[in-house]
C-alpha cells in the first residue's frame, strides 16, 4: 500500500496499436474497496487491463505503481510475482488441459493461502469435474476455473475483465456471490463489467470510460437512479425502467 492508502495507481496511461492511440492519459486508483470500469464494446477497457498486466503488445507509457513500485515496462511474470492477477475475458482456458492440470500447473505462490484444494472448496463443481478438459465445462463452469487458476497466484489484487460475459442470470448471481466473498476475505478488486448490474452489485465506485478515457466517476446510486447516464455511457435502456 502507498503512502496515500491507494494500492493501485494508474497515473497518464497512454497504450498504441501501431499508431491508434487507444489510451490516452489514463488515471484511477483503487484501494481496499471494489473498483468497477464500465464502459461501452470499444472503449479501451479490456487493452487497460493488458497495459496494466504488462500483456499490450506495443507501446505503453505513463505510469502504473503497485504497493509504490513501478510496473510499467516490467514483465508480465513479474507483474504477477508483484501480486496482481488477471481473469481475461473469454476466460482463454487451454483445451489440452484438464481441471486439476489447470490448477497443478500454475506454480504457488511462496506465501498465501489459496491451493487447488482450497480452488475445489470454493468451487465445489470443479471438483466434480476435474478429470475434464476445461472446454468440455460450461460456461459458468469454465469462469470458476478462470478465478481459480487466478487466485493461485495469490495475488493482493485481482482484475476481472468481463467476467459476467456469456453466462445464464443465475450463474451471474452466483459470480456476485463469489466475488462478495473473495472481497469480504480481503482481496482487492478491479471489475471491469458491461453489465450494470453486476457492477453495482459488486463495486461503489464506477469508473466510466469513453474512447480511451476515464470520462468520470459515478457512484452505484447515480448510475442505478440516473436513466439519462445509463443511456450515455452503456448504450443501454436504464435498469430503473
Amino acid at each position: 500500500m502507498s503512502s496515500n492508502g491507494q494500492l493501485l495507481e494508474v497515473s497518464g496511461l497512454d497504450a498504441y496499436y501501431g499508431p491508434a492511440h487507444v489510451l490516452q492519459g489514463v488515471e484511477f486508483t483503487v484501494g481496499d474497496q471494489p473498483v468497477s470500469v464500465i464502459g461501452r464494446n470499444g472503449m479501451g477497457k479490456t487493452t487497460m487491463c493488458h497495459a496494466i498486466m504488462g500483456m499490450h503488445p506495443s507501446v505503453a507509457r505513463g505510469s502504473v505503481r503497485f504497493a509504490g513500485l513501478e510496473l510499467l515496462g516490467k514483465p508480465s511474470y513479474k507483474i504477477a510475482r508483484a501480486g496482481l492477477a488477471l481473469v481475461p475475458q473469454g476466460r482463454r482456458l487451454f483445451g489440452s488441459l484438464s481441471v486439476d492440470e489447470h490448477l497443478r500447473v500454475v506454480p504457488r505462490a511462496a506465501k498465501g493461502d489459496w491451493s487447488a484444494d482450497r480452488i475445489y472448496e470454493l468451487f465445489p463443481r470443479l471438483a466434480e469435474r476435474k478429470k475434464l478438459d476445461g472446454t468440455q465445462l460450461s460456461g459458468g463452469e469454465q469462469q470458476m476455473l478462470a478465478i481459480g487458476r487466478a487466485l493461485l497466484l495469490n495475488p493482493k489484487l485481482l482484475i476481472m475483465d468481463e467476467p459476467s460475459e456469456g453466462l445464464a442470470p443465475r450463474i451471474v448471481d452466483e459470480l456476485v456471490a463469489t466475488i462478495h466473498r473473495l472481497a469480504a476475505e480481503g482481496m482487492r478488486i478491479l471489475l471491469v463489467e458491461q453489465n450494470l448490474g453486476v457492477a453495482t452489485a459488486v463495486a461503489e465506485r464506477h469508473l466510466v470510460m469513453v474512447a480511451g478515457r476515464i470520462a468520470t466517476q459515478l457512484t452505484s446510486h447515480q448510475l442505478t437512479t440516473d436513466p439519462e447516464l445509463q443511456r450515455r455511457f452503456l448504450g443501454v435502456e436504464p435498469l430503473s425502467e
